[in-house]
């Protein structure tokens, strides 16, 4: 039987990390990024995954921005399939308390499962302000200028990588960033 090349955007199944989008497709691999386990590199041969919609490959080069794109369509299309985010293990059902020197007022205390989701929340709404400022008509100098501080804010939220299970959700700032 022969082997069936798929495109970008191609969607898949996969039986260890579930769903999936092809987002490059190299000489003997494809790049695919799993709802709930980032982005993996997988053997064309690898016949684990069931194609859930094929895309007819392309000969044309395709730029970054129009794969993410087409990426970004594809998940919104199945927006009922949300990325999962998980807490390290160690802070599970812990509690985050913010305690005053004043000894009069009262520590403010929350779930650190409350505080990490609205890490979280924070993380992804800055994803999509990072899409909605790609895709916009602005003037690339402008572009880059906003994306320059969207790093620095990723930067700045480096310090809540601590509660992050998985080091592919992690936030990454402009000195990581390739």
């Amino acid at each position: 039987m022969e082997e069936q090349i798929l495109g970008i955007g191609s969607r898949i199944k996969h039986r260890d990390y579930g769903m999936g989008v092809i987002i490059q497709v190299k000489h003997a691999t494809y790049l695919i990024t799993f709802l709930d386990y980032g982005t993996r590199e997988i053997a064309k041969s690898y016949q684990g995954f069931e194609i859930i919609e094929a895309m007819e490959p392309s000969t044309d080069i395709v730029s970054f921005e129009e794969m993410e794109n087409s990426l970004i369509r594809v998940l919104r299309k199945f927006a009922d399939i949300q990325e999962t985010v998980t807490i390290a293990d160690k802070w599970k059902n812990g509690r985050f308390i913010l305690q005053s020197t004043n000894k009069d007022l009262k520590p403010y205390e929350m779930s650190i499962d409350t505080f990490f989701h609205k890490i979280v929340m924070i993380r992804d709404r800055m994803r999509v302000m990072e899409q909605k400022i790609n895709s916009s008509k602005l003037e690339e100098a402008d572009k880059i200028d906003l994306q320059q501080y969207i790093s620095r804010i990723y930067g700045s939220l480096t310090s809540f990588n601590i509660l992050f299970k998985s080091k592919d959700d992690i936030f990454v700032g402009e000195s990581k960033k390739e």
